[in-house]
């Protein structure tokens, strides 16, 4: 199995095409009336997805709200226009949860795997959020599949895997081995529901595999739900562990990290990875000699991720999933309570800087109230997802949680110590430009996007602007007024983005020897969904459907010293149109101009 990489997509691709066509109808080089080539030379292309995330149709559900940035029935129409006779098509796990997916558990047949079946997929791994529902709900919904379900390291009670670890499928002449397998950290995710159950390495088990069919296969293909690298520390957790260990695989489909990994080779491996919701299809080819002994040999390979967004949805499959689309909708502005007692943000002071960018406000401190109770963290730390986030008093709809919280994101749960803490607090503040006397509104760093500012709950702190980023957090103590000292350890709630992007990795907030935080747990009660359906699920049931707007005053800012007067003079002119704050090219950026004491003289 050569180890060498084509990069470039359609090399050698019709030709190919018209040679697989030719091989699974020739079978003896006799065949004078065949394409003599076709009997030496294939293009084994397989189509990989995988972390669609209940994501059928081009459609937000939570925000109930068209969204095409990707969806099954898009990735259905990019299958089709690939697809050749020499093609598989390979699912790496993580489908039926999200995107109100949870809806239809109960159904004859899931919506994602009547996709699925429609489409025509060849293999399907489980991923880990297939585990969130409790294990008879999985064995249901995996009966409803007609692909061909491995997962060859979960294994019931009794010791009966849930399913194989392998298949061996045949292309005209060339017999593929598919190896399937989750990470196998869903014994940290799902303890409950795995209670009784053994999870093994699946290095240890893909090794086995491997040994039991190399001699019988001539290519050998990993379909994994696990990312590039390990997780918690845990040897094979990561495909990079799996790699290393068997050299034998042509290609490994990864999965779990939702990023757009299209080649990397690892110990020789070809290794790929889509990104989540929809977004891309891996399209990988692996060009194929028949040898003279008659075994055929990977003598060279390519991949690429297509982006859907650039797809039309398949208009057969649309129609299919026609009637769970509608109940999808229905449930988004199903009413699910009530805010009472006010609008959840404050009107802005001024109209382009959002009041809870410069002032504590229920809106924030909600989030953080209800990503503290998924987690039992002492901290949490939430931005605000959009400049126009707000929840007007009255009905509140499923949907309206969209309005509050933009964006998909998990909730996760670190460990971290005051000196972290501090370190990432310090690195929110840098938001806000330095204030200087002569100014009379705040400014921001036009560098720094609007949600790269988090407010913080569970402690109490001033937020000095008029010092240097990096000692503008004063008074940092816990609520009960006890400092927060550097060597005090506790649990912080944060988004999978700020975890995963500043947090967990040295970058913006920690540098190249500094302690990291630690990941205790990602997907904080996936079984509900990421934090926009978490934020439903506790008005719903731990406030009883009654939410008011609540304020901890736990932070301010300070070191603005101006003159109230002017201040307000300032604001006036502004609403009045006589002044204004000079919009920055970047709309994820706040006014970088603070108004000063020498414009109010014109007036």
């Amino acid at each position: 199995m050569a180890q060498n990489m084509i990069t470039r997509r359609n090399f050698l691709r019709v030709a190919g095409a018209s040679a697989a066509a030719a091989a699974m109808g020739c079978t003896a080089p006799a065949a004078s009336a065949c394409d003599v080539k076709s009997l030496w030379k294939m293009d084994l292309q397989i189509l990989a997805t995988s972390d669609t995330h209940g994501k059928f149709d081009p459609w937000d559900y939570a925000a109930n709200k068209e969204d095409r940035s990707g969806s099954v029935a898009q990735q259905a129409t990019a299958i089709r226009e690939s697809r050749t006779r020499t093609t598989l098509v390979v699912d790496a796990g993580d489908t039926i949860q999200a995107n109100s997916a949870e809806l239809f558990l109960n159904d004859d047949i899931h919506p994602m795997i009547a996709a699925q079946n429609a489409i025509g997929y060849d293999v399907y791994v489980t991923g880990n959020h297939e585990y969130n529902y409790g294990m008879e709900t999985l064995k249901k919904v995996l009966k409803q599949e007609k692909a061909k379900v491995l997962t060859g390291n979960v294994y019931s009670p009794a010791g009966e895997p849930l399913a194989d670890g392998y298949t061996i499928i045949t292309k005209g002449t060339v017999k593929i081995g598919v190896i399937g397998m989750v990470t196998p950290n869903i014994t940290r995710w799902d303890t409950k529901n795995l209670q009784g159950w053994t999870v093994t390495n699946p290095v240890d088990e893909s090794r086995k595999i491997i040994d039991k069919i190399k001699d019988k296969v001539d290519v050998i293909v990993g379909v994994m739900h696990m990312d590039i690298d390990n997780e918690y520390n845990v040897y094979g957790s990561g495909v990079t562990d799996l790699a290393n260990a068997c050299p034998e695989f042509d290609v490994i489909v990864a999965a779990h990290g939702h990023k757009s990994i299209p080649n990397k080779m690892i110990n020789g491996v070809l290794v790929v990875e889509n990104k989540n919701a929809g977004a891309t299809v891996s399209e990988i080819h692996l060009y194929l000699e028949r040898q003279w002994d008659g075994k055929w040999k990977v003598v060279s390979r390519t991949s690429e991720n297509l982006a859907i967004k650039d797809y039309e949805p398949d208009p057969e499959l649309t129609a299919l999933l026609a009637e769970y689309d509608a109940r999808a909708k229905a449930d988004a502005v199903t009413p699910i309570g009530e805010l009472r007692g006010g609008d959840l943000a404050p009107a802005n002071e001024i109209d382009c800087l959002p009041q809870a960018m410069v002032q504590d406000t229920p809106l924030l401190d909600f989030i953080n109230e209800v990503q503290m109770y998924y987690t039992d963290a002492q901290v949490a730390a939430t931005a605000l997802t959009s400049m126009t986030s707000q929840m007007k008093e009255g009905t509140i709809r499923k949907c309206d949680m969209a309005s509050i919280y933009t964006y998909q994101n998990t909730l996760y749960k670190l460990q971290m110590n005051g000196l972290q803490l501090r370190k990432f607090m310090e690195w929110s503040a840098a938001f806000f430009k330095t204030w200087v006397p002569g100014d009379v509104t705040i400014a921001f760093d036009p560098s720094v996007r609007y949600y790269l500012y988090d407010a913080f709950a569970g402690v109490r702190y001033d937020l000095d602007i008029s010092k240097e980023p990096g000692n503008r957090i004063q008074n940092l103590t816990w609520m009960d007024g006890r400092p927060v000292e550097d060597t005090d350890s506790f649990v912080v709630a944060v988004n999978n983005y700020r975890a995963s992007t500043q947090l967990l990795t040295y970058a913006d907030i920690f540098a190249p020897g500094d302690e990291l935080p630690q990941l205790l747990e990602i997907d904080v009660r996936g079984d509900i969904g990421g934090v926009r359906e978490l934020l439903g699920e506790y008005i719903r049931t731990v406030k009883g459907g009654v939410l008011t707007p609540e304020m901890d005053n736990n932070w301010k800012i300070v070191g603005n010293n101006w003159n109230a007067a002017d201040h307000e003079k300032a604001v006036q002119l502004l609403r009045e149109g006589k002044l204004s704050l000079s919009e920055n090219a970047d709309s994820r950026t706040l006014p970088g101009k603070a108004i000063t004491t020498a414009d109010l003289a014109a007036f």
